[in-house]
């Protein structure tokens, strides 16, 4: 009788085992980051992929195969499909770009409009011809398919940034005008990306190239990217004054101010979904007008909420991500026989070797926020493909499926002979989705690597012990005088 009141349904035990792994973690979270320099996204991946189908079964999402589910429609599927997977990494990317533009210094984008500019013009642009090139030549696949790929891998994750630089001992080492650049880029090139995608899929959804460019341009470039930074900017500025009225006459307390920050992010997001403009740029861009005189990061300096959402949204994210991966895609099928394991190995090593990091060190010296050659290379290695680069792979499948921004719930099954466009579909997903594991395992344990590295590098008798707090800065870093740091701490409390 007592078993009978048992309700062990998929959704009921996903809740109870991320939130164990949540609880665990934030018991131990000061020493996993600060003395085991882990971070949590790798941590997280790994405890979906351990929990998820391939393993231990327990996490089972309704994620079908490009060869079918064969039937089978078992309870023991979540029965959640990608679009779901696409509104929730909407909704979380939306909150972190927003977080990031809440971030960022006062007035920063009128200071350091260049260092930024270069990481989203020439570097975004090397990064997507060099990730389509090895795409193009280690899947033998035609040129709009390796654009698509490569637009889906060239933006920086903001997700798994903000939980390398910010949130740790290990970001004390490096340079404040480091952190504050990559997260600036982490939080615009999300929206950024879209012209580079749109480009592959107009060349593989339209027949004339006339009608490509004309929808290219008015769609993507003014409607999507133009109007969407406008809006936002808009929305953050208008949101400011609204909230510094209600402060000055004590209408809102500090909790609602909190809850205020949360939902004019999901506000924003909205917002740029119904008018199918750029979400990301949109949230960006409220999240930077919003906060742009320091007024608003003042009054929340003390409430951690960044932290709180690293640690609760995104973690929960990448452990259904673990939980999805779809390693039935990894080799080779009739629509992708070239797709296969070593290829992929391949190819995740060459986009992790060579997307950022070559064009970093040629152009670093015309980039007035890296000083050092050891600063470049810090700022090459350190451009992570994560839960953005996920929601692309989706958005272009999407537009592929269905030639709306809804993708269909499971990657179609198709007939021969198949289309460049059915090939493209058939690849996106397991291609992104192998590189999106490695780089969040890769960058996620470099700061492991990165410390061990700096404790062998010392003389015996000056080694700290090796689980020790590191705090010196990281070799060939120029960090901030104690007098400029005082003035920017002056400048943001005005």
């Amino acid at each position: 009788m007592v078993w009978e009141q048992l309700e062990p349904t998929p959704p009921h035990l996903s809740y109870l085992l991320i939130s164990s792994f949540l609880i665990v973690y934030c018991l131990f979270a000061t020493f996993v980051r600060n003395r085991l320099h882990l971070s949590e996204p790798p941590l997280a991946l790994l405890v979906g992929i351990l929990l998820g189908p391939r393993l231990l079964g327990w996490l089972n999402p309704n994620y079908c195969s490009q060869q079918g589910c064969n039937g089978d429609e078992s309870s023991e599927r979540w029965g959640w499909g990608d679009t779901q997977i696409q509104e929730i990494s909407r909704v979380i990317l939306g909150v972190q770009v927003f977080t990031v533009g809440v971030g960022l210094p006062k007035f920063y984008a009128s200071k350091h409009w260049k260092s930024v500019g270069i990481l989203l013009t020439i570097v975004m642009t090397a990064g997507w011809f060099i990730c389509a090139l090895f795409a193009a030549l280690m899947f033998k696949t035609d040129i709009a398919t390796a654009l698509t790929i490569a637009a889906c891998l060239t933006p920086t994750d903001p997700v798994l940034s903000a939980s390398i630089l910010s949130n740790s001992q290990f970001s004390g080492r490096v340079p404040k005008r480091i952190k504050d650049m990559l997260a600036a880029e982490s939080g615009c090139n999300d929206g950024i990306s879209f012209p580079f995608l749109y480009i592959g899929l107009y060349a593989l959804i339209h027949a004339t190239p006339k009608e490509a460019v004309k929808e290219y341009f008015l769609i993507t470039i003014l409607w999507q990217c133009t109007l969407g930074i406008i809006i936002g900017l808009v929305i953050g500025t208008v949101f400011n004054r609204l909230l510094r009225f209600s402060d000055s006459r004590k209408y809102v307390d500090p909790a609602g101010m909190i809850v205020f920050y949360l939902l004019l992010a999901i506000f924003s997001v909205g917002v740029g979904s119904i008018l199918g403009s750029d979400d990301f740029l949109v949230a960006f861009g409220a999240g930077y007008g919003f906060a742009r005189d320091g007024w608003f990061r003042k009054k929340i300096k003390d409430a951690h909420l960044p932290d709180v959402t690293d640690l609760l949204l995104n973690s929960a994210m990448f452990i259904y991500l673990g939980t999805i991966i779809p390693w039935e895609a990894f080799g080779a099928r009739d629509i992708t026989p070239n797709v296969t394991p070593w290829r992929l190995f391949g190819f995740a090593v060459l986009v992790l070797l060579f997307r950022r990091i070559p064009i970093m060190l040629l152009s670093y010296k015309i980039n007035p926020d890296i000083r050092t050659f050891r600063e470049a290379l810090f700022c090459g290695h350190f451009g992570p493909m994560g839960l953005g680069a996920v929601f692309l792979a989706i958005e272009a499948r999407a537009t592929l499926e269905t030639g709306t921004s809804e993708p269909l719930p499971q990657p179609p099954s198709f007939k021969p002979p198949y289309s460049d466009r059915e090939r493209a579909v058939g690849m996106l997903w397991p291609v992104v989705c192998f590189v999106v594991m490695s780089s969040t395992f890769v960058h996620g344990l470099s700061v492991l690597a990165l410390s061990i590295s700096s404790h062998f590098r010392r003389n015996e008798g000056e080694r700290a012990p090796l689980l020790a707090q590191e705090t010196d800065p990281l070799d060939g870093m120029e960090h901030e005088r104690p007098e400029d740091m005082d003035t920017d701490m002056e400048e943001d409390e005005e």
